[in-house]
């Protein structure tokens, strides 16, 4: 059976937009459609951020400098420590995001995703979580990633490891090239949990029955949003909100490992905001050319 891909978009009546890409896969059992999960990807389906190791790939392929980098890195960094999601904040991440895409092609973006996922992303794929969801798909249920990468990023990682497909942030698109503009807000904290009750309106998805898995408190909205929540890899807020509620706990970092690997995980501000340095060195870059 051939597999086809389609990709949606959902508007509410706010102007709020999530986009995904479905794609078609035959499940080991009868499907069950009115169940799916939801896997956020930065420490909890990867370790460390999507969108870091996408800027590591760039600067390999000399898009970017070594400077660059650094300062992408940091920036992740101060984000993580100081803890700081103010409305100033997302402010910036959201012209981080615009400076991060506009004016390249998006076949030219999802190209690179596909190189640089299989040399960077893969390696770092926690297999426990992979295996969690493979258990949705072999269950008939269908799988989805909720990132505030930008939506194509997630649709790559999401093909690659096989599952339905990807919630993430969407930039607005004209004749196959990014404006400058994002469809609606960045894919963090309540917008995934908007995103994800839109998506169950349009699939007849019942919530209760849905599961969400994280690493982060920011996710908190999504979590509480279905009937089973599951924390992964989780910080140390989101581990006594788990506690708390009785959630399920699943850990695959160990001892000093898992310091390591914390550092990297930053709130989803703090990464796209991480991501202006490289989209102003592009940008530079172009200029140059």
């Amino acid at each position: 059976m051939a597999r086809s891909r389609k990709v949606t978009v959902s508007t509410d009546a706010a102007g709020h937009t999530a986009g995904w890409a479905e794609t078609d896969l035959a499940p080991a059992t009868a499907p069950d459609s009115t169940a799916a999960a939801f896997f956020d990807v930065d420490n909890t389906m990867m370790q460390g951020a999507s969108i870091y190791w996408f800027a590591r790939g760039l600067a390999s392929r000399n898009y970017v400098t070594t400077a660059d980098l650094a300062r992408f890195a940091w920036q992740q960094l101060r984000f993580r420590l100081m803890a700081r999601e103010h409305a100033g904040d997302m402010s910036l991440a959201k012209e981080a995001a615009l400076a991060f895409v506009q004016g390249w092609r998006v076949d030219d973006v999802e190209h690179l995703a596909e190189e640089i996922f299989d040399e960077m992303m893969a390696p770092r794929i926690w297999a426990g979580t992979h295996q969690l969801a493979q258990r949705h798909l072999a269950a008939g249920q269908r799988v989805w990633l909720v990132s505030a990468a930008p939506v194509e990023i997630g649709r790559v990682i999401a093909a690659r490891l096989g599952l339905t497909g990807a919630i993430g942030t969407v930039a607005e698109v004209r004749d196959g090239a990014y404006t400058g503009r994002l469809v609606g807000d960045l894919m963090h904290g309540p917008a995934k949990a908007e995103a994800v009750s839109q998506l169950a309106a349009v699939e007849g998805l019942d919530l209760v029955r849905c599961a969400a898995y994280s690493d982060s408190a920011n996710d908190l909205p999504l979590l509480s949003a279905v009937g089973r929540a599951v924390a992964v890899n989780p910080d140390g807020a989101l581990l006594r909100q788990a506690r708390q509620h009785g959630w399920e706990v699943r850990d695959f970092r160990t001892g000093r490992r898992a310091v390591k690997i914390a550092v990297p995980s930053t709130a989803a501000a703090g990464l796209v905001v991480g991501a202006v340095t490289a989209g102003l060195a592009l940008q530079r870059r172009r200029r140059a050319g």
